[in-house]
């Protein structure tokens, strides 16, 4: 889970040309494929910014995130949806209604992001 999430998240934010010498296949437009192995791992931190993220893939990503959060001990987590119309900002208080893994969850305080942001408080471990 944790690789599938790892490995979403790397190709989002895989740069347009590897750094690394250019891989010996070529995909159907020509360009040369990046080598798998070249692909940054994004560390999973108490805080997620969606900005990055197409809006289509929101769900599948705040989903992942909120199990591997779960899964590392994290009590309380900040997922960054951004103010605008707000429809992001459903989405994902949507996603956390019903994620059996959140207790509860609130908009952010101002200093922490206000209403372009929530806080998720997960719940703790049953060991």
């Amino acid at each position: 889970m944790l690789r599938a999430l790892l490995e979403h998240l790397a190709r989002l934010f895989a740069p347009a040309k590897p750094k690394e010498p250019p891989a010996t296949e070529e995909a159907d437009d020509g360009e040369p494929l990046p080598d798998p192995d070249a692909i940054a791992v994004l560390p999973i931190e108490d805080a997620i910014d969606l900005h990055g993220f197409a809006p289509r893939d929101i769900p599948s990503v705040v989903e992942e995130y909120l199990n591997e959060a779960h899964t590392r001990g994290f009590p309380e987590v900040r997922l960054i949806h951004g103010r605008g119309k707000g429809v992001q900002r459903r989405v994902v208080q949507s996603i956390l209604a019903r994620h059996p893994l959140v207790e509860s969850f609130r908009d952010a305080p101002a200093t922490r992001g206000g209403w372009g942001a929530t806080i998720a408080r997960l719940r703790i471990n049953q060991s």
